[in-house]
């Protein structure tokens, strides 16, 4: 189904293109946390290609893309390497990065909600992947930062939620009959635009109902 909707190609310039910023996010918060050049380019390698080897391991397929295909080992390395050389100028386009992350956040939920269901999953299960395929990597790379996960922190912008949505749509195309490309590519569309107005305007997810703790708000 996933070859239906992009030729390979397509899909595997989309693939390097999401790969790449995913692994510049992850290099930026290896050198703002003082790690040396191979911490750089494992949190680059863990950011960019978690998600895509937690879904694959999940759905059996092995060895994962990742392994597979050199491009997309090295791609997060020569990114770390950017990174590493040009970091203060790499920083001063983060509203830039912030595009092309959304970007490969619109993608990956719709490319790995597909192929989970290209395996035998169910709908359910499917677009969990395709939300673990978009977060998954940016997880692993906060929690090997020593950092809370900032999908887990209320004062972080919504980054699951758009990917979450984007993944709910490709479900109910399955399910209706009514996948391909172009409701495929309106998916990834909704999933980025949700993501950049949540970054123009701050929405954050609510916190729980009625709150009372005495406990300081952590930054």
């Amino acid at each position: 189904m996933l070859n239906e909707l992009f030729t390979p190609s397509v899909q595997h310039a989309l693939d390097i293109v999401g790969i790449f910023v995913f692994a510049i996010s992850g290099a930026l918060l290896a050198v703002r946390k003082n790690f040396d050049v191979f911490g750089i380019a494992v949190l680059a390698e863990v950011t960019a290609l978690g998600g895509g080897l937690f879904r694959d391991v999940i759905i059996g397929a092995v060895p994962p893309a990742a392994f597979t295909d050199l491009g997309y080992f090295t791609t997060p390395l020569l990114a770390a390497g950017l990174v590493f050389f040009l970091h203060p100028h790499v920083e001063r386009i983060q509203v830039g990065i912030n595009v092309f992350d959304a970007a490969g956040l619109g993608l990956f939920c719709v490319t790995g909600t597909v192929k989970a269901y290209d395996y035998g999953l169910g709908l359910t299960a499917s677009a969990a992947l395709g939300l673990a395929t978009a977060v998954g990597g940016g997880v692993l790379r906060d929690v090997l930062a020593n950092e809370v996960p900032s999908l887990l922190r209320w004062d972080r912008d919504l980054y699951a939620v758009p990917a979450i949505v984007g993944a709910a749509i490709i479900v109910l195309c399955i399910r209706f009959d009514a996948l391909n490309a172009f409701t495929s590519g309106a998916a990834a569309i909704t999933a980025f635009v949700l993501r950049l107005l949540a970054l123009r305007y701050h929405w954050r997810a609510p916190r729980a109902y009625n709150r009372r703790s005495a406990m300081a708000d952590e930054a």
